[in-house]
């Protein structure tokens, strides 16, 4: 791998006098930016895809909620008609003769039977939950951006590389 990149044949076999030392820290600039870059990219991406997942369960809960309180503004005494998605946008009409109950996912493949009012409870609670973990999620991330940094500092610092050139 390191031969590769060309590494390995600017250090080997030879002594480390004055100018071996310039390759060699010239070697470990490209060693810590790859370290670096792979790093960061790592994280962004691990980061980016729970971020991700945590915005869509977020906006999930929210309709859910919007409905339930548009289901609470209008009196339904013979059923709501709607429409429901089978998949693949494919929509059929249906009737629901009793809207004072319905069916949450409470998550691991569970769902309850709960009123509307339980139901907005459940969700509120859940939000809140999501918005915890989102904010955690966005602390982790910007201490893992801060170690990143600190890093890169105490490598430019043990390497006497002056401050502007890792701007």
């Amino acid at each position: 791998m390191w031969e590769e990149e060309g590494w390995g044949n600017e250090i080997h076999g030879r002594g480390f006098g004055c100018g071996e030392r310039h390759v060699l820290l010239c070697s470990v600039d490209r060693v810590r930016d790859l370290l670096v870059n792979s790093v960061s990219e790592l994280l962004s991406t691990q980061t980016q895809q729970n971020r991700d997942k945590l915005y869509e369960d977020i906006a999930a809960h929210s309709q859910l909620k919007q409905v339930i309180d548009c289901i609470n503004e209008v009196p339904h005494e013979e059923g709501l008609r709607t429409q429901v998605d089978l998949g693949s946008n494919f929509y059929v009409q249906s009737h629901v003769p009793d809207v004072s109950r319905i069916y949450v996912n409470v998550g691991l493949g569970f769902h309850l039977e709960l009123t509307l009012q339980e139901a907005l409870t459940f969700i509120d609670k859940k939000l809140e939950i999501l918005n915890a973990k989102l904010s955690e999620s966005t602390k982790k991330s910007s201490k893992i951006k801060g170690q990143i940094k600190f890093v890169c500092e105490a490598i430019r610092e043990l390497q006497g590389i002056p401050q502007t050139k890792l701007t």
